[in-house]
């Protein structure tokens, strides 16, 4: 021990010595332009021609960007994102100046990289460092070949973890961004660690993770890894995250034993006989105690790949070996046809405030008033409960339903439908008390409402038409009224509107509406809302963007913050919490809604259809859209195209086409139908 101490002092001291004349510099210096050099014939330059200028909240640049040689006669493999704008024409620059046109042949939508194909032969291959030899704290070199082909740009870094994004991805702060996304992320010895590639464990978008840009945080797929699935992309077809069709009982959390919760229709779960409560305890050899290990395991694997797994059983052992499949069959919302009473109840069960016409329910005898106390053989808490219980069920299964009135007991089978896609046409408001002076600020069931789950309080009404509301009937606490405040913690306002009647015994629906660009519109959206809002239960938050001009991608989180805030002060139900937009607006509340499903029910567009890629339906947190616009808008058959894309995925999804309106918000008739489509977010 020692001597292991005196030389560790004695390389401290020729460290020191060498800086002091600065031949340290020199020497690393050095080292960092042999490693770029041995790269250099690798790297190669790719300009698109033509394409998108903006996905989503992401506007994309029109300059070059990079690409890595992987075999002899013209393979190159670079970033997904360099291609998201869907251009019309490719381009590749070899390190020698020789320019080729490139074919895009497939992409790996796990990894997100895309192979593309140059006629040309002799090429340098990139030489792949060992995986398993990668170290975190060694050097990292993020190479790009952007303007100058004469020598490629460096920025220089180190490993800053390995196994990131579910085991797919090198760590590096070196620095990373559009110019090098395809590159080449290299060690001191010249070889290719990995190619560089914007990744977020929240996303598998060709667009996850390019808000870290320049954040410190940078990503690349060992290129031993790229290597080891070349040959499958060189067939032409692209490559699907593997997929095993269940959801865990810790709900988001991955700290958590991995036990199923549900397992999704014709799945390779299903299909490989895996239930509710069977508990993962082995993948692939590997032991699993949480759920963050599995996923590390799936993070791996690709559609058509197998997995073999060892679960437990109550006190058995099983072993099972389903295929992943690429895609699952997109999930159905069940109907049964009712519309949850808000009123708070000591008696258990589920009053039905409304029954649908057509529905279930209706076609099974079931009637307003009724209490729905069982379903299926499980008793019935609540409208959470029940809500649970039904989206567990299929479009097209019998269910046996048990319910009171006048205190009689009544069974009735019943043949669950799909949720509708329509907005119900005429739907009265609930009846609300004035909120007493010993009405709490907070509910018991808010405890559950900041888990994310479902507290199913009432939801608070207004008073009659007309009928003002008196100083003393005002409760105290929250603010009500409309109002402009900052939120502590980031340097934007917003402004809100809550009933004046509000009462936290009730559970309100909350309604973010995101602003276009240069125009906040609130003038327009208090006047049109304020009536909705009162009629309907609904607080209506406006975040405020920092330039009034547009948003940015990051002010997301100002957003995210806010809702977090009004949660803390109001009672909301997390059922009924919905973002509405328009004109340019689209871009950050459809970012918020495809990246915070666990918190965003519901998304309403005017004039614009969805920006980005939805992903599948998620059974434990469904989502429901609705657009308007006019038949004189040019965004209307974008829209149309929108909705039939989300029909596709099985989403609840309605448009209303307004006549005679062009590209301006809709009038108080088609607002009053958006009112309505949010007051039944939680139907059943």
């Amino acid at each position: 021990m020692k001597l292991l101490r005196f030389l560790m002092c004695v390389a401290l001291l020729c460290r020191v010595s060498f800086a002091a004349d600065g031949k340290l510099e020199a020497l690393e210096e050095s080292a960092f332009k042999q490693a770029a050099a041995l790269v250099d014939p690798s790297l190669v330059r790719i300009e698109t021609v033509g394409g998108l200028e903006q996905v989503g909240e992401v506007t994309l640049g029109t300059g070059p960007t990079s690409g890595v040689v992987v075999t002899e006669d013209g393979f190159v493999i670079s970033s997904s994102f360099n291609f998201v704008s869907k251009p019309a024409s490719i381009l590749v620059t070899l390190a020698d100046g020789r320019r080729f046109p490139a074919k895009l042949i497939a992409s790996d939508k796990l990894k997100l990289l895309t192979l593309l194909k140059v006629e040309a032969t002799g090429l340098t291959v990139a030489k792949p460092a060992s995986r398993e030899g990668v170290k975190v704290g060694q050097w990292a070199l993020a190479l790009g070949r952007t303007f100058d082909l004469t020598t490629p740009s460096i920025s220089v870094g180190i490993v800053s973890a390995t196994n990131r994004i579910w085991g797919k991805a090198i760590q590096t702060d070196a620095k990373t961004s559009p110019v090098n996304y395809g590159g080449a992320l290299v060690d001191i010895k010249g070889r290719v660690l990995g190619v560089i590639a914007p990744l977020s464990p929240q996303g598998n978008g060709e667009t996850a993770g390019v808000e870290w840009y320049d954040g410190g945080i940078g990503f690349a797929i060992p290129l031993e890894d790229v290597f080891g699935s070349l040959d499958r992309l060189k067939q032409g077809k692209d490559l699907l995250p593997g997929l095993l069709g269940i959801t865990f009982a810790g709900g988001q959390s991955t700290n958590v034993p991995v036990v199923v919760d549900r397992v999704r229709y014709n799945s390779p779960a299903q299909q490989a006989g895996l239930k509710t409560n069977d508990r993962i305890v082995e993948a692939n050899g590997e032991k699993i105690a949480r759920v963050a290990q599995l996923k590390h395991v799936l993070g791996r694997l690709y559609g058509g790949d197998s997995i073999k797994l060892t679960i437990q059983r109550d006190d058995k052992t099983l072993s099972v070996e389903p295929t992943l499949a690429g895609e699952l069959v997109p999930y159905e919302v069940p109907f049964l046809g009712l519309l949850p009473k808000r009123m708070a109840s000591t008696e258990p069960g589920v009053v039905a405030r409304h029954v649908f016409a057509g529905s279930p329910a209706e076609k099974a005898g079931l009637l307003r008033g009724d209490r729905v106390v069982k379903f299926n053989g499980a008793d019935v808490a609540d409208a959470r409960a029940l809500n649970e219980l039904v989206g567990r069920a299929r479009p097209g299964d019998k269910a046996n339903v048990v319910s009171v009135r006048d205190g009689k007991e009544a069974t009735a089978e019943v043949t669950l439908a799909t949720l509708p896609d329509s907005v119900i046409g005429e739907l009265s408001a609930e009846v609300i008390e004035l909120p007493s002076e010993a009405a709490p600020e907070k509910k018991v069931g808010d405890e559950a409402k900041n888990k994310g789950e479902d507290p199913s309080p009432p939801v608070p009404l207004p008073t009659e038409p007309g009928r003002g509301v008196k100083e003393s009937d005002k409760p105290k606490g929250p603010k009500t009224g409309r109002f402009t405040e900052e939120l502590a913690g980031h340097d934007h306002s917003f402004w809100a509107y809550v009933p004046e009647n509000y009462n936290a015994s009730y559970a309100y629906g909350l309604m973010v509406w995101i602003h276009p660009g240069g125009d906040t519109m609130e003038a327009t959206i208090s006047k049109q809302w304020k009536s909705i809002c009162d009629r309907r239960g609904i607080i209506l938050v406006a975040p405020k963007s920092d330039n009034p001009a547009t948003w940015v991608p990051g002010e997301a989180k100002f957003v995210e913050g806010l809702v977090a805030h009004v949660r803390e002060k109001y009672t909301i139900d997390s059922q009924r919490l919905w973002l509405h937009s328009h004109g340019t607006g689209t871009m950050l509340a459809s970012l918020l809604a495809t990246k915070q499903r666990e918190v965003f029910r519901g998304l309403v567009l005017s004039g614009v259809p969805f920006a980005g890629q939805v992903a599948d339906q998620e059974p434990d947190f469904k989502q429901q859209f609705h657009f308007v616009c006019g038949d004189g808008d040019k965004a209307l058959p974008a829209v149309k195209k929108t909705v039939e894309a989300l029909k596709k995925l099985k989403f609840p999804v309605s448009l209303t086409n307004v006549k005679g309106l062009s590209a301006n918000y809709p009038g108080e008739t088609e607002v009053d139908e958006i009112g309505r489509w949010a007051d039944s977010l939680d139907r059943i």
